[in-house]
């Protein structure tokens, strides 16, 4: 469980950290383009800006004095209308005390009638009045909101000025442009960092992958003479040349040698292939030749640069062939001088080629020894008919696979779980193959200890080299 934490916390911690280093590049680089591209000095830009605040504030200094004196005159108007529904209250009052039946039986009638129609009159009028001052009021309201709105907007300018008045440095001013300017873009590149890479993932595991797996599997012979054979690999292994055989290798790898061999330097493994030479080391080798009639020379060979890597030799017989990828391999045993015998196969119309993208594999023909490096050591896995009517099949991780000999299908099929793959433990396709034959794979797959930016470019190279069947 702590494990898991540390892990999570460590997780954490790298990805805030990438997103600090993406806003703040992404900062940098915004604010040095505006400051590239900007045709007029900082200190004109502030005080352009200075001016314009000074004439907003003025602007609505001059608003907020008229929307004050409309506001006074509207209390004023207010209160004469309160005194006007005061009075008229009052002689309502005193009209409506001069009503009995005394006055109604016995009284002037001509007055009586007069009081009547002044009584209505003057209730017409309070009732006008009523909604007259509702009205008013109503303006005062919104008049006292109007000059609130006034008040805030000019500190707000006010702010914006002292902080401007202020403010001498052009870093802060086009780190500030740059920050309104970008802020939007950023916003969505974070979230593209943090969340982007579990949804490619998600959709090309469960629904990308089984949909491109489809198809018929890829196979370069229809059967087999005879099949290679995997000696079993150490950290050293010891090589023996018969008269007349040749060994081409890494330099690095050249631990010891009997004297008598004959020595020189080859720049390139074969002039056919001078890319793939190149892009796997295999330039400037040794050359070995056992010249002594009747008598064997023996070679030691050995990663003196990595311990965890271990050889293996493996013997192509004649009419049988092994596709190969160069990257591991270390050397050539040939007979005499004559070169190995190796066939491109380039497979640019397969859809499983587009999948893995591979589009070039390379089949080293017999009779020929190849040594192999692979780390943790190398494994040949033979696939046999143990049962009638089941054809034998067996995966394995795709970035294991050394190599296989070519009458076997091979088929990239969707790794077998997500959590693998998510986290980058296993690529998104293994490799399947199936019939009878042998493959052949180093023990672990060496990518998995890179990590950061070395693992990245790491990946990059190698699928630059794996479109070449490197």
């Amino acid at each position: 469980m702590y494990a898991f934490l540390y892990r999570l916390g460590t997780w954490l911690l790298s990805k805030l950290g990438a997103a600090v280093l993406i806003v703040v590049l992404a900062l940098a680089g915004v604010g040095i383009w505006l400051y590239v591209n900007d045709q007029v000095d900082a200190e004109t830009r502030r005080l352009e800006y200075l001016d314009t605040l000074r004439d907003t504030q003025t602007r609505l200094t001059l608003e907020k004095g008229a929307a004050l004196v409309e506001l006074q005159n509207l209390r004023e108007s207010a209160k004469q209308q309160e005194e006007r529904i005061a009075q008229a209250q009052q002689i309502i009052q005193k009209l409506e005390a001069l009503r009995s039946w005394w006055q109604e039986w016995f009284g002037d009638s001509e007055q009586q009638q007069a009081n009547e129609d002044q009584l209505a009159r003057m209730t017409i009028l309070e009732s006008k009045a009523q909604i007259d001052l509702e009205g008013m009021l109503r303006d005062i309201r919104n008049g006292e909101i109007a000059v609130e709105d006034l008040q805030f907007q000019l500190q707000s300018v006010d702010r914006d000025m002292a902080s401007a008045e202020k403010s001498q440095s052009a870093a802060a001013h086009y780190l500030r442009d740059a920050w309104d300017r970008s802020k939007v873009y950023l916003l969505v590149a974070l979230i593209l960092f943090f969340v982007g890479p579990t949804i490619i993932k998600v959709f090309s595991f469960y629904l990308l992958a089984p949909w491109m797996a489809r198809g018929k599997p890829i196979r370069f012979a229809e059967d087999y003479v005879a099949l290679p054979h995997v000696r079993p690999s150490h950290v050293s292994t010891i090589v023996t040349l018969w008269p007349g055989e040749v060994l081409r290798v890494k330099e690095s790898y050249l631990q010891s040698s009997d004297d008598q061999l004959n020595r020189k330097t080859r720049f390139v493994l074969d002039w056919a292939i001078p890319f793939t030479s190149v892009a796997c080391g295999l330039t400037e080798l040794i050359e070995l030749r056992n010249g002594q009639a009747g008598e064997r020379s023996v070679i030691t060979l050995s990663n003196s640069d990595d311990p965890h890597v271990e050889l293996s030799v493996i013997e192509v017989p004649e009419g049988s062939s092994l596709i190969l990828r160069p990257s591991f391999l270390v050397g050539v045993i040939t007979e005499n001088e004559e070169n190995v015998e190796i066939r491109r196969r380039w497979m640019l119309l397969r859809w499983q080629a587009w999948i893995t993208l591979q589009f070039r594999f390379f089949e080293f023909v017999g009779p020929c020894r190849l040594v192999v490096a692979g780390s943790r050591g190398v494994r040949g896995e033979m696939l046999r008919l143990e049962r009638e009517g089941v054809r034998p099949a067996r995966r394995t991780n795709q970035l294991a696979t050394i190599g296989f000999t070519p009458n076997l299908d091979y088929l990239p099929v969707r790794a077998e779980t997500f959590w693998g793959y998510y986290r980058n433990m296993n690529p998104l396709f293994d490799d399947l193959f199936a019939g009878e034959g042998l493959f052949v794979l180093q023990e672990t797959a060496t990518e998995q200890g890179r990590e950061g930016p070395r693992r990245f470019w790491s990946a990059v190279w190698n699928s630059v080299l794996k479109v070449f069947g490197i």
